[in-house]
Parts: C-alpha cells; sequence; structure tokens
C-alpha cells in the first residue's frame, strides 16, 4: 500500500516507508559491505533507488519487502564490485613473462570466438545481446533487466535458457561430421 502512494510520489508516504524499513534494510547493507559507514551510505542510495523506481513495482504486483530487499542487495553487490583492487604500480609487474598467446593458440581462440559468434547468432537478437552484456562487459541481473524492461527473474531464466541453448550449439559443433 505504501509502495503504491511513493509510486504516487507521495512524500509523507515515502517518509512513513524511510522510518518503517530503513532499519531491516540496513540490516542487509551492513551484511553485505560490513561496513557501518558503507552501509548507511548504500541504504541511502538504495532509497533514492526506491523512490525512482517505485512505479515499476505498482506495475509488478510482487511482494513489496521482497522487492525493497532485493533492491538494497543489489545495490550492495554492485558496490562491493566497484571497490576492487587498484592497479599495481608498473615497477610491480615489471617482471611478469608475456602471457600473449603463441600464434597456434591465436588461431585456436579465433576459432573458438567464432563458433561461439555463430551459435550466438542462434539465439534471439535480445536474448545474445543480454548473454553479451552479463557475460563480457559484467553486467548483474538487475542492470540487465532494467537494461532490457523486462521483470529481473524474466532475465534470469532468458540467461539461463540462451546459456544451455549456447552449450548444445557448441557441443554440437564440435563433434565431428559423419557421412
Amino acid at each position: 500500500m505504501l509502495l503504491s502512494r511513493v509510486a504516487l510520489k507521495d512524500r509523507s508516504a515515502f517518509s512513513l516507508l524511510y522510518n518503517r524499513l530503513s532499519p531491516k534494510l540496513f540490516v542487509i547493507c551492513l551484511r553485505i559491505l560490513r561496513d557501518r559507514a558503507d552501509a548507511e551510505e548504500a541504504l541511502q542510495d538504495v532509497f533514492v533507488k526506491i523512490w525512482q523506481r517505485a512505479e515499476s513495482f505498482a506495475a509488478s504486483g510482487n511482494g513489496g519487502m521482497g522487492w525493497l530487499a532485493a533492491i538494497a542487495r543489489y545495490h550492495c553487490i554492485d558496490r562491493l564490485r566497484a571497490r576492487r583492487a587498484p592497479t599495481q604500480e608498473l615497477e610491480a609487474v615489471a617482471d611478469l613473462t608475456d602471457s600473449a598467446a603463441n600464434p597456434e593458440q591465436s588461431a585456436v581462440l579465433r576459432s573458438e570466438g567464432k563458433r561461439i559468434d555463430s551459435c550466438l547468432q542462434e539465439l534471439d537478437p535480445d536474448r545474445a545481446r543480454a548473454v553479451r552484456h552479463a557475460y563480457v562487459e559484467g553486467l548483474s541481473y538487475q542492470e540487465l533487466a532494467d537494461r532490457f524492461e523486462v521483470p529481473l527473474n524474466t532475465m534470469r531464466t532468458w540467461l539461463r535458457r540462451s546459456l544451455l541453448k549456447l552449450r548444445e550449439c557448441m557441443n554440437d559443433d564440435a563433434r565431428p561430421e559423419q557421412g
């Protein structure tokens, strides 16, 4: 009920929602981030997202607390991903050996890349783009769902089924032709 009012940009409903649910969402943020200051900042970002996306909840008809918890969880996971270690100093990596592929390895990689591209072309274009965004660019399920304007579970289903089709295609292509 409160989320429906928030979707209508009712500030008093948003304030009430914040007062009621911020402790629960803060616990989620704190468990994932393990830093109180970071969790407090994440909680504020989560409520900004809730304010901005409340109308998408109202249209989905799903459970309110689950939707709110998912926003908090995925936001915190994204924050953890963004914390990646800074790059090493140039002097520290100067002694590393060249890990570039030799000509034979390069040819094999190009061949595999062509097989993957060929199999991706067998997928629906949206699903193929989603697979590329997920596994090449590293977008999260939530980011993909937002980008393709589909529910989160639909995006998970798209990726799971697409990967199964890709595996099947790759296995079929790897078998020697009989004839």
